[in-house]
């Protein structure tokens, strides 16, 4: 999940009226927990803080917001710096790198922050109590089978990822592409890291029509990189002669599928990870057993069930 709207400040709220907390190390008062979201501003996060919010208040427990305002490793940083100097009693980290990362997240462990991951996380598996996030190579798989479905499971492909490194990100195009092997009538026929910069993937999106024009389908692993394939699409005037399958359910991401630019959505649970986020680190905070690792649920949202009643909490919210 990563960028929606990018804003000014490095340090920046992912919330209106979420309070950043200056002297969380103190030991009166409620415990007080910092989550650190991988980019300010965007739906999935945004719902993610909504079920910690709302899991923090029923624990009893102090929960404070902060966020980079672009999926970067240096403004990360920068925030668990100023996070790590206020010492909270426990974090919830979704690192923007699995590896890059592991440096500033000892800091807060090193302050005597209990760490918890959500939605991302660390190569380094001593780190971290616990890491709560969705399957995202099952994800990948979904994102095939779902893609096989609609273009009549033959054709060529193309996978659009952010850029190598990020842990949720690199398992969906993992297990996208472990799916569509078995699909010998699909080719995959480009494989491309755009960053997480819309108008890149728009430029690479139409570099692959032109070279491929008869492009069955195309898989975007995250936000960014469908609002550029879907850019692309309109610009070749082929939004739904190519099928494009996104990751996330972002409003409006849900307004292109109710439109037909986007045929289908794999959908995350970011209020479910944020709940359970809170409940892990207040049981780390009690001294009680925590859940190393703690998989959530994903769906394929399509225009023919996003109305259903179930489906609702797939679907992510601009605010709480």
């Amino acid at each position: 999940m990563n960028r929606y709207i990018v804003v000014a400040s490095v340090l920046a709220l992912a919330v209106t009226g979420a309070c950043s907390d200056s002297s969380s190390g103190g030991s009166s008062g409620p415990k007080k927990i910092t989550l650190i979201q991988g980019i300010a501003n965007e739906p999935f996060y945004i719902s993610m803080y909504c079920g910690a919010k709302a899991e923090a208040a029923k624990q009893g427990v102090q929960l404070s917001v902060q966020a980079p305002a672009q999926w970067d490793v240096a403004q990360q940083t920068q925030v668990v710096t100023s996070v790590a100097a206020s010492r909270p009693k426990a974090v919830l980290i979704a690192p923007v790198d699995k590896d890059a990362m592991a440096g500033p997240v000892r800091q807060l462990t090193g302050n005597g922050s209990k760490v918890i991951f959500v939605d991302t996380d660390l190569s380094d598996p001593s780190l971290g109590l616990s890491r709560i996030s969705s399957d995202n190579r099952l994800g990948g798989q979904l994102a095939a089978r779902t893609l096989a479905g609609q273009i009549g499971d033959k054709g060529k492909v193309v996978v659009l990822a952010p850029k190598k490194g990020i842990a949720t990100t690199d398992d969906r195009v993992t297990g996208f592409k472990e799916e569509i092997a078995k699909h010998p009538n699909i080719r995959l026929v480009s494989e491309q890291y755009p960053g997480d910069d819309a108008g890149k993937a728009t430029e690479i999106m139409n570099g692959e029509l032109s070279k491929n024009p008869d492009l069955a389908g195309i898989f975007a692993s995250n936000l960014v990189t469908g609002e550029g394939a879907g850019a692309a699409l309109k610009q070749a005037k082929k939004t739904g002669a190519v099928k494009l399958i996104e990751f996330d359910a972002s409003p409006k991401q849900v307004e292109d599928l109710r439109a037909g630019t986007i045929q289908a959505l794999i959908s995350q649970e970011p209020l479910d990870i944020g709940r359970q986020g809170i409940d892990q680190a207040v049981a780390a905070l009690n001294g009680k057993p925590v859940t190393k690792q703690i998989k959530t649920q994903l769906v394929a949202v399509t225009k023919d069930n996003v109305d259903q009643p179930d489906i609702a909490k797939y679907l992510y919210k601009q605010n709480c």
